[in-house]
């Protein structure tokens, strides 16, 4: 934007914006960009530095764990993925999480961390203790939030991996243009979150969407491990595509125990779209499709049924989200998808990967440099 440009939309005279670019451009938020051809003298113009600064997003699972670090922006610039032993234990797990995100920041130095976010298959308070994670048992009563905290000294939060899905998709995937809508994970375990009014719907205590707990739902029984259990769930899917009657007898069985469980809370919140993701996502309109007709039968006014556009990275992707819009509060008073902060840790000093502190603290502008 041209300095016109700014002090027209932030309604100030040219003298203030002048000297506030000024400040902006000394301390590395902003910087002048070249001009663009033209005849006369040239406006003017500057940019945001998106690279003034990263949050990284980390979606842990039972057996794996994904890990994405973007700009300010949101842009990813770095992700890996990494095995989890089921054998590791809760404090092994997180020394295996904290070693990944220290290489991975450290095979990009000019990375200035500002705060990241943890997701997991869990119930996560509003201080980010896990209450309860029948995935991964030995994290229940963890201070997970507080713990991560300390890896790299920046404000760090954890949430609900389905929640964490739904900031996702209502940012960047197939809920974009919904207000209201319920996102599923399907895969090894189900689990939901919902969005209202364009904010994600925790509840009380952070268990809004644990419809799964329902034993007479069928989520976590026998009828749903015959599919989304299965070594070879891919394959049952593109078989009852292809005309398999045991292979469409399956899916169609897995379909109704999903609507059921949506059924029962989209005739509680009437939402207009309902987005599945997880790893079963990817066979796209073969689960979709039998969901949305079971739906229609068990709902007078059913959702939309789509799924994920955002694949395996949906949760590191919505991790990254939470992790930018809690930094947005804390820099600017603005407030994002989310209604609470998870925070835990000390927001006045952030450290470098090795552990080495920074000049300044975690949320005041970075020097200029050629690294951050």
């Amino acid at each position: 934007m041209t300095l016109t440009q700014i002090g027209r939309a932030a309604s100030l005279s040219r003298q203030t914006v002048d000297v506030v670019l000024a400040e902006l451009d000394e301390s590395g938020w902003i910087e002048e960009v070249a001009p663009e051809r033209s005849i006369g003298r040239p406006a003017r113009r500057y940019r945001f530095r998106a690279e003034a600064g990263h949050v990284l997003g980390i979606d842990v699972g039972v057996t794996s764990a994904r890990m994405l670090l973007a700009d300010l922006d949101g842009a990813v610039v770095a992700s890996t993925r990494i095995g989890l032993a089921e054998d590791l234990g809760g404090p092994g797990r997180l020394d295996r999480l904290r070693d990944q995100a220290t290489d991975l920041l450290a095979a990009h130095p000019k990375t200035r961390l500002r705060s990241l976010c943890v997701g997991a298959p869990a119930i996560i308070d509003a201080q980010g203790r896990v209450r309860l994670s029948k995935p991964i048992p030995e994290w229940n009563g963890l201070e997970l939030a507080g713990i991560a905290s300390q890896w790299f000294g920046c404000p760090s939060f954890a949430e609900n991996d389905a929640n964490l899905a739904a900031l996702a998709e209502h940012w960047k995937g197939n809920a974009r243009y919904a207000d209201d809508f319920i996102q599923l994970i399907t895969g090894h375990r189900s689990g939901a979150g919902m969005m209202l009014g364009g904010r994600l719907h925790r509840g009380r205590g952070g268990a809004a969407g644990e419809i799964g707990a329902l034993a007479v739902l069928g989520w976590e029984g026998a009828a749903a491990d015959r599919v989304h259990c299965a070594p070879d769930a891919a394959r049952i899917f593109t078989d009852a595509e292809t005309g398999s009657t045991e292979a469409a007898e399956r899916v169609d069985g897995f379909a109704r125990i999903l609507a059921q469980g949506i059924a029962a809370m989209a005739l509680t919140v009437n939402p207009g779209l309902v987005v599945i993701g997880g790893g079963l996502s990817q066979a796209g309109e073969a689960l979709a499709a039998p969901v949305r007709h079971h739906l229609s039968r068990l709902c007078p006014d059913p959702p939309q049924v789509a799924t994920s556009a955002l694949g395996v990275d949906a949760v590191a992707l919505g991790a990254v989200r939470q992790a930018l819009d809690h930094l947005d509060t804390a820099l600017f008073g603005i407030q994002g998808s989310t209604d609470t902060h998870h925070a835990s840790g000390d927001a006045t000093r952030c450290t470098t990967p090795s552990g080495g502190p920074l000049n300044s603290s975690a949320f005041d502008p970075p020097a200029p440099s050629d690294g951050i």
